[in-house]
């Protein structure tokens, strides 16, 4: 998959392509179901499938104080998509001044003129132009005018719910990462770069893989069951360690910033520099206060030993 970093620059690769614009943060079920429908139309058609995206989030800009984190970074999504088997992304820049464009305009002279698809697909609830002034039936009364086939998909629910990326940012923010995972359609992963931590954990008997996480939206605060792959080349590889991961203060000893550690389970090598991913599977526990080390490494033991169990029964 190729990318582009403005419409400008997709040239013949949007020529006749089939198109999905949205923003696809989490890549969630309804996102799959919106790849899955692009894939299945480029293949029929033997045109090109390509993602229109922007960067960064339009929320950022225009209403930062109520930016919301991202559940993806770039390099995930872009892997996600990929192997999706869409053939190219197009990352937008999102300024005030391309906020002013009417939905009519932007269609017309970005989408159009920039990339001239022949079919595009969005989901119920996209939106789009000045204002969010644009919906799925705007871009269905003006597509066709400039030639180009529009189809807008059905929501895709989950526990009877509407499945969003919103709707996952608050079931991590609870600790839920089961629920999280049905709205995804697989374990919430973020991916970090291994980094020296004090080597406590070590001390303790569970040496720890301390995360630089590539991700802005760590799950709650507490222990969990995971699974930690090393990444080889440019993404994870496919041996996924079982792992118990805390994310916290660590208030046993002296408090700070919120950490990310994972201690794998039966693994020996030096992790130190490496990129891994962390996929997370169930809640063990909240995070809470030890009377001192010795308490906390029998806690840590039963920990591992719920990872174990619950990672056999997944």
């Amino acid at each position: 998959m190729r990318t582009y970093r403005a419409s400008s620059e997709a040239g013949a690769a949007g020529r006749g392509c089939v198109l999905t614009i949205g923003n696809f943060d989490g890549l969630h079920r309804g996102h799959q179901a919106l790849l899955r429908s692009v894939v299945e139309r480029g293949r029929e058609l033997g045109a090109r499938t390509g993602v229109y995206t922007f960067d960064p989030h339009p929320r950022r800009v225009l209403d930062p104080d109520r930016a919301l984190p991202r559940l993806m970074c770039w390099e995930q999504l872009e892997l996600g998509l990929q192997d999706a088997g869409i053939d190219f992304l197009v990352r937008e820049p999102f300024t005030t001044e391309f906020s002013k464009q009417s939905a009519e305009d932007f269609l017309t002279n970005v989408v159009h003129d920039c990339m001239g698809p022949r079919e595009i697909f969005v989901g119920r609830d996209f939106h789009f132009g000045r204002g969010a002034s644009g919906s799925g039936d705007t871009l269905t009364r003006i597509g066709p005018t400039l030639g180009i086939r529009v189809t807008v998909i059905p929501q895709v629910r989950v526990d009877d719910q509407d499945v969003s990326s919103s709707g996952v940012r608050a079931l991590l923010a609870e600790g839920d990462v089961e629920a999280a995972a049905r709205c995804l359609g697989r374990p919430y992963s973020i991916w970090g770069d291994v980094v020296m931590g004090d080597q406590r954990g070590r001390t303790l008997g569970f040496p720890t893989a301390n995360l630089d996480p590539l991700n802005e939206l760590i799950p709650a605060n507490g222990v969990y069951a995971t699974t930690a792959l090393v990444f080889e080349g440019d993404g994870p590889g496919a041996d996924a360690h079982p792992a118990v991961t805390n994310v916290g203060t660590r208030p046993t000893f002296a408090p700070g910033r919120v950490l990310t550690e994972a201690h794998l389970l039966d693994f020996e090598g030096d992790l130190y520099g490496r990129r891994i991913e962390l996929r997370f599977y169930e809640r063990i526990r909240g995070e809470r206060r030890f009377s001192g080390p010795d308490e906390l490494a029998r806690q840590i033991a039963r920990d591992a030993d719920r990872a174990r169990e619950i990672l056999r029964a997944s």
